[in-house]
């Protein structure tokens, strides 16, 4: 895994919600990338698939919100004038 994977990797994982444990193994990996530029073969799956997981799940509401908007008012419904009249 090259430094600009890695980087892209951390800051979509950065969306979301993480646990302690979750936190602990990114900080690690980037420092273990940092200190030998390169990551272990079990280091990039474990990542992969983390990211993977985590992807499934909508982002936290603080990065990505979303246009509120107020409800409309329901238009009333015409009645068929032709079904009335007949």
């Amino acid at each position: 895994m090259d430094k600009q994977r890695l980087e892209w990797v951390m800051s979509g994982l950065n969306q979301y919600l993480l646990t302690k444990a979750e936190d602990h193994f990114l900080q690690s990996v980037s420092a273990d990338f940092d200190k030998n530029q390169a990551l272990t073969e079990h280091q990039e799956e474990r990542l992969e698939l983390f990211f993977r997981r985590k992807s499934q799940f909508a982002p936290n509401k603080k990065h990505f919100t979303f246009k509120e908007s107020s409800p409309k008012r329901a238009k009333p419904r015409r009645r068929n004038a032709d079904y009335f009249n007949a």
